[in-house]
């Protein structure tokens, strides 16, 4: 998985539009292998990530949990933390 991509499920505060348009660019560009597509792949480019933007929605507005939503800042500081002890 790339790591750029972060789980979006169960947080606190819930996640917004553009954190899932940011990770469906994120995973575009892993797969097409392009940061920014020329002028002719760029409208393929675009609409695959508003497929996945709405796909990846749909999904996070579809998960069910019992589990008590993770808080976003303390999950950033222990991705610090493990990241520091590498």
């Amino acid at each position: 998985m790339c790591r750029n991509i972060k789980p979006l499920y169960n947080f606190e505060p819930p996640v917004t539009e553009e954190d899932i348009r940011a990770a469906s660019l994120q995973f575009v560009r892993k797969i097409s292998g392009y940061n920014k597509p020329s002028k002719a792949n760029e409208a393929a480019f675009l609409a695959a990530v508003e497929a996945i933007t709405a796909i990846s929605s749909n999904l996070l507005g579809s998960l069910i949990t019992d589990a008590a939503p993770r808080n976003r800042a303390e999950e950033i500081d222990q991705l610090k933390r493990r990241a520091f002890n590498r």
